[in-house]
């Protein structure tokens, strides 16, 4: 030990996401000698709570699945839906790594990828691709093999899990949205898997049949401690330590002590963006500003983008989120996002005066970009309300609200927020909301939707609109009067998956200062680093996928791979 180190490695990871744990593997089999660490007692960030899923072009899956991509056109798609602010180099380097990283991705690690028939976000945008396979989900991991690390990976969201405890995958996931033949075998089959995974069962809640998020992170972590990659939990960064203009190693507080760690290439920050701090969203970001309702991880406080801007980092884009209608349970730590609910027909959202303002069926970034600007500029929309009638309540959930469940055996925070009326007027008055503008609303959405028109809102008209909708409903999947009485009601939030506001980089992932020059020895990926997306969001997987993209591009850089 030379010094006053307390450790010295090669690279030193801040963070355990998706981006983060893809580093560390890249950097490893690059002989590098790297240490991961994690603020949080659990592993995964926000990456594991997730879908998992990756925006890719181009990649040999969806080759493979009988689709030909063109990378200028997917860079032609996000580069007219991007900030100006983006250059077009960094999103250059995505749209031409992405696919190699995920090449790299199967032949170094038991993480499986399939490409999807999943239309793009603005897929009738030129570049954009209404058939879908660009974005890639992750397919069934076996959590036996990470034997005791499985009880330190974070849980999915309760938006992505089932009862809160049960992993799940998309097909899973219609099977019993639609309640279609073998349904009931089907969940019986998964909650015995459960309960029955003795006698590890008497020991975690953990569900050992990994899916989405949880596939993603713990296939890595496997290959990552295949590697000997050691990840330490409990660990946060304090500062960055920099000597000679050069980012050299990170103070950490780590089981009450601090240690100095030195990182002879670098410094990759993956810690993801200040989701749950409110004192930066209350200076930075404006329409976003309620860190309860963000579905982040409690650990993301904007820690490493603070030591960044503190080592001489430059920021950008810092008043904006991946923004999205939440569901917010009293008691729950996060909000829940809404994605396929509000798609499916015999369903209308109104503000606080009972009126319909926009396509609900549009993508969640472009629906909670919606709610919040309409909430900024006429502070009616948080909340707003998710309006539908028994026959909807009956087939299918909205949010945390199942079907087939009586009201009475709803968790305690569902009914202390659901609204119930016998008629519109009635519902409205619980809701606080004026009966006759209501009623108005309703019966205006129901002329249209009884010819499956919405001559509003277009709901139902593009190719985003229709996949989440109600397909054995026709002509449009996504619309169906309200009609059939009691009626009921759920407050929706304009919230957020995680801000997406960070450190400025360039197309290697260094972080640069105000004048462009790179940090020599600091990186930054995910959400941690400003997005190459900007403001919006082109389609599924375009919060992962460049956190791996980039992540993969930071690890051959500092360890000399693309020289």
């Amino acid at each position: 030990m030379t010094g006053n180190w307390d450790k010295e490695v090669d690279v030193v990871v801040v963070g355990s996401g998706a981006g983060g744990l893809l580093t560390a593997l890249v950097a490893a089999k690059n002989r590098a000698d790297v240490l991961i660490i994690e603020k949080a007692a659990l592993w995964g960030g926000t990456s594991a709570t997730s879908g998992g899923g990756i925006w890719i072009p181009g990649s040999d899956q969806a080759r493979a699945a009988g689709f030909e991509d063109n990378l200028d056109d997917a860079f032609r798609y996000v580069r007219a839906l991007s900030a100006p602010n983006v250059p077009d180099a960094n999103i250059r380097a995505y749209v031409d790594n992405a696919a190699s990283m995920l090449r790299w991705v199967t032949a170094h690690t038991p993480v499986v990828y399939t490409a999807q028939p999943y239309p793009d976000y603005h897929a009738e945008n030129p570049g954009g691709s209404t058939t879908g396979f660009r974005t890639h989900l992750p397919e069934l991991f076996d959590g036996k093999l990470l034997g005791d690390d499985l009880k330190t990976q974070r849980f999915p969201s309760p938006a992505a899990s089932l009862f809160g405890y049960l992993n799940w995958t998309f097909a899973e996931t219609y099977l019993l949205l639609y309640r279609t033949k073998g349904w009931a075998k089907g969940l019986t089959q998964i909650m015995a898997k459960y309960w029955f995974d003795w006698p590890f069962r008497f020991s975690s809640r953990k569900d050992r049949r990994l899916t989405l998020g949880n596939a993603l992170t713990g296939g890595l972590r496997l290959a990552l401690n295949q590697a000997g990659v050691p990840l330490w939990l409990s660990t946060g960064m304090q500062e960055l330590v920099r000597e000679d203009g050069r980012i050299v190693g990170v103070v950490v507080q780590r089981n009450g002590q601090t240690m100095r760690i030195r990182a002879r290439k670098g410094v990759v920050l993956a810690a993801g963006g200040f989701d749950k701090n409110q004192a930066m969203r209350d200076a930075n970001a404006p329409l976003y500003r309620n860190a309860t309702l963000s579905g982040g991880v409690p650990s993301n406080t904007g820690d490493a983008i603070r030591a960044g801007a503190a080592a001489g980092a430059a920021t950008m884009n810092m008043q904006s989120a991946w923004a999205a209608p939440v569901f917010y349970v009293p008691g729950e730590d996060r909000g829940r996002l809404v994605t396929i609910e509000r798609a499916l027909p015999g369903c209308i959202m109104v503000n606080q005066t009972g009126q319909r303002y926009l396509n609900e069926a549009a993508s969640y970034h472009i629906v909670g970009q919606q709610m919040a600007r309409r909430h900024a500029e006429h502070g009616d929309a948080s909340p707003s309300w998710m309006v539908f009638d028994a026959r909807y309540r009956r087939d299918f959930p909205m949010g945390p609200l199942l079907p087939l469940v009586p009201d009475w055996l709803q968790s305690s925070g569902v009914r202390k927020i659901m609204k119930k009326g016998r008629t519109l007027s009635e519902l409205a008055q619980a809701m606080g909301v004026d009966p006759a503008t209501l009623t108005v609303t309703v019966n205006r959405f129901n002329a249209g939707a009884a010819q499956g028109q919405d001559p509003e809102f277009h709901r139902g008209e593009a190719a985003y609109d229709k996949m989440y909708g109600d397909y054995r409903h026709q002509p449009n999947p996504c619309l169906r009067p309200l009609t059939d009485a009691p009626f009921y009601a759920m407050p929706i939030y304009p919230g957020d998956i995680g801000t997406n506001g960070g450190l400025t980089t360039n197309a290697r992932a260094q972080v640069v200062d105000e004048q462009g020059n790179p940090l020599p020895g600091l990186y930054a990926v995910g959400n941690n680093a400003a997005s190459s997306m900007g403001e919006s969001y082109p389609g599924a997987g375009v919060t992962i996928g460049p956190a791996m993209t980039f992540g993969y591009i930071a690890a051959r850089d500092l360890t000399g791979a693309n020289d």
